[in-house]
């Protein structure tokens, strides 16, 4: 599903306890040292009898990743508040861990960036075979997106295990079953595996793209870890979870299609070049609360050359692009991924109350440009 070119809220990972001294964390050498790998117990579920077979076939696709946190990872989770996601993975070793999925048999795997950036450098992916065994592998390359909250990392071996992934027109159902694999609260619990369904599609939930929401129990230290169909396939890649009393099973995961893009990118550019009108929108007062809404965006600020050469002024409103209606930032986002800055598209707008079409040539956005400021950090940050 992937480029030719590879061969072949709360977010949950880098998990960590900051309760030891950083000066007495493990060094490197000493990683995966304190602990016993034992392959899962593979059972077949009653409710569905093929649940032992996918898990055995996926789980040596699935690695955990390991490695010092960094002292902004360290002074953030200091200062998270208790009634949050209930703070990270609890590893007496003061390590940071999470997990990743590998997509090339020559070392390329894709995680969450939030899992790679909260790591010092000399961050470490330990790789498990059916016959229980494991491996341990120094990351050598990094290219982290964190508007995507996907990253793709390159160690050094070769004949790996790689999953296999939907194709990008098989979309996930609401009731699905679903896998989830991944190194959830300790390294002794790697490759770990919950069931549930699908519960949602299309969330648009504290990020850039549309997100699949599920009832798998998904743990911190389970970011960047799959969650995988009842065909044995990825669907997409665990990602946040909200958690706070009388909250439950409410979990967010990054769709394949969104995953092959953004990873296709990295590999191919080591960035994601996306396509962007050059404008700042605000969102109708339903669809910041998630109603469902035909409300259009209007323009709060033209920021690039192109969007201004294009006749666009602070106040116009936003319908369509090339024919197709965008009402919220997800949808616009969602709809750009089909699109390469530097192509030209037109735009149904209202402008001082006439409804006109601009001709204009996509910028390259940066990561700020994709943030939805038309939201306050209240709104933005619902209670988890």
């Amino acid at each position: 599903m992937f480029s030719s070119k590879i061969p072949a809220i709360v977010l949950l990972a880098s998990a960590f306890t900051v309760s030891a001294p950083y000066a007495t964390m493990a060094s490197a050498a000493d990683w995966t040292s304190h602990y016993t790998y034992q392959a899962p117990q593979l059972g077949a579920s009653s409710t569905h009898p093929g649940y032992s077979k996918i898990i055995a076939k996926v789980s040596p696709s699935v690695v955990g990743i390991v490695g010092v946190p960094t002292p902004e990872a360290i002074a953030e989770e200091s200062g998270s508040d208790d009634s949050g996601d209930g703070g990270y993975g609890q590893d007496k070793e003061g390590i940071a861990f999470g997990s990743g999925v590998i997509i090339a048999s020559n070392g390329w795997i894709v995680t969450n960036a939030h899992v790679i950036d909260s790591m010092e450098e000399g961050a470490k992916v330990i790789t498990s075979e059916a016959n229980g065994q494991s491996k341990t592998y120094l990351v050598k390359e990094i290219y982290s997106d964190t508007v995507s909250d996907l990253a793709l990392i390159k160690i050094n071996a070769t004949g790996l295990k790689t999953a296999s992934f939907v194709s990008g027109n098989q979309k996930p159902e609401v009731g699905e079953q679903v896998i989830a694999i991944g190194t959830p609260l300790s390294l002794s619990l790697r490759n770990s595996a919950t069931s549930g369904i699908i519960s949602g599609v299309n969330r648009a939930v504290d990020a850039s793209y549309s997100l699949l929401q599920t009832d798998a129990a998904i743990n911190p230290g389970n970011s960047g870890g799959p969650l995988v169909n009842m065909d044995g396939k990825v669907i997409g890649i665990n990602t946040m979870k909200y958690e706070a009393l009388g909250v439950d099973n409410l979990g967010f995961t990054i769709p394949a299609d969104t995953v092959e893009y953004i990873i296709d990118q990295l590999y191919e550019y080591g960035e994601v070049r996306r396509a962007y009108i050059g404008v700042q929108l605000q969102e109708s007062e339903d669809a910041l609360i998630g109603m469902p809404t035909n409300d259009a965006m209007t323009v709060t600020k033209v920021q690039s050359a192109a969007a201004k050469k294009a006749g666009i002024k602070e106040g116009d409103v936003l319908y369509s692009i090339n024919g197709k209606r965008v009402h919220t930032t997800v949808e616009l986002n969602e709809l750009l991924k089909a699109y390469a800055p530097g192509q030209t598209v037109k735009l149904m707008m209202q402008s001082g109350g006439d409804i006109v079409s601009r001709t204009l040539k996509l910028a390259q956005a940066q990561p700020e440009d994709l943030i939805d400021s038309s939201q306050t950090e209240e709104e933005a940050s619902p209670e988890q």
